[in-house]
């Protein structure tokens, strides 16, 4: 027994693997062409989990038609690609019949379609992210996966848990601070580029498919147009020539009046034009649009003619709101 223990420790074995323990780890497939295999590696392995593979793209769809023993999913697909709708279509069922957790990155060219792609409460997307967009969403799938039975977390102490968790933030800082202090040229084809609000085109409405619902403003108040909507936006914007744009980031609030202008337009708002509308980081803008859908304050509402494309509008309720809120507001912005 100490000539045993002696060994794992010159050798560095972990005890379980020594015994033919199982490994527990939740078993990571990731589907992509074109990463940076090292930082995807480093990150997995930060995040304990159980690398099974990487598949590139167009092996994707056969080898998720055998895989087995495979917890988390994590696709890239940061441009469209010939059966890249099968693929997604493939992957969220597959994720809905095995509870699965699925991550999938997308470019702005594959937003749209992979949001309406999306059926899994527990999947997450991102857009263009950086290494601690990734980090997280590697880390929530890996604690949303149920490796462990009812019994064993009730005799868990919740001071275990939490030092589990610390453990775990502290070793994904560690590997995001090796990964970010390598040399410019050996950047990860997926680092964060420029806020998608730096583009030069600024979002205009979708065309008009059928009327945003039927609501009338009373006859005692003051039409509300969407020009007025589109103006305070204009201003919001302004204060950037003038201070710091970093100091400003309300990207609820500019998404919900994007919303009610393009509703008072009967226009149609794609997810890809929110995130502009947003002027924040399109990861950082999903997340938004996910507690706003979660919390009823906006809707998802499929192109009855592109299935491959889903809008989001306010809720009735959001709108009554907003209208009430511009009406009060109003003797204030033009005092």
């Amino acid at each position: 027994m100490v000539e045993m223990d002696r060994t794992r420790t010159d050798f560095n074995i972990p005890a379980g693997e020594l015994y033919g323990m199982k490994d527990r780890r939740s078993g990571l497939l990731i589907l992509a062409n074109d990463i940076f295999l090292d930082d995807v590696k480093g990150l997995a392995e930060a995040a304990d989990f159980r690398l099974l593979d990487i598949v590139p793209i167009d092996q994707a769809s056969a080898r998720l038609d055998m895989q087995v023993g495979c917890d988390v999913i994590l696709l890239f697909c940061p441009q469209p690609t010939p059966g890249l709708e099968r693929l997604l279509v493939q992957t969220e069922t597959l994720a809905v019949q095995n509870d699965l957790s699925v991550i999938l990155v997308s470019g702005m060219d594959s937003l749209d379609l992979a949001y309406a792609c999306m059926r899994s409460d527990r999947t997450q997307l991102l857009c263009s992210p950086d290494h601690a967009d990734l980090a997280a969403a590697l880390l929530t799938a890996g604690r949303a996966t149920p490796q462990r039975t009812v019994h064993e977390v009730n005799q868990e102490s919740e001071g275990v848990r939490l030092q589990q968790l610390s453990e775990e933030v502290s070793r994904l800082a560690r590997t995001l601070e090796a990964l970010t202090s390598r040399p410019r040229h050996a950047a990860p084809s997926f680092a964060l580029g420029s806020r998608i609000s730096d583009r030069d085109s600024d979002y205009i409405g979708m065309p008009a498919l059928t009327p945003m619902g039927g609501h009338q403003e009373p006859a005692d108040q003051p039409v509300l147009s969407a020009t007025q909507v589109r103006d305070l936006l204009r201003a919001r914007r302004l204060r950037e020539d003038f201070l710091p744009s970093d100091l400003f980031a309300d990207p609820a609030w500019d998404m919900l009046l994007d919303l009610l202008a393009a509703r008072l337009e009967q226009e149609r708002v794609s997810v890809s034009s929110l995130c502009i509308a947003s002027a924040v980081p399109p990861t950082t803008a999903l997340r938004w649009i996910r507690t706003l859908t979660e919390q009823g304050f906006v809707q998802r509402q499929a192109d009855p003619h592109d299935g491959r494309r889903v809008f989001i509008a306010l809720a009735d309720d959001t709108f009554e709101a907003l209208s009430r809120w511009f009406t009060a507001s109003r003797r204030f912005l033009c005092a």
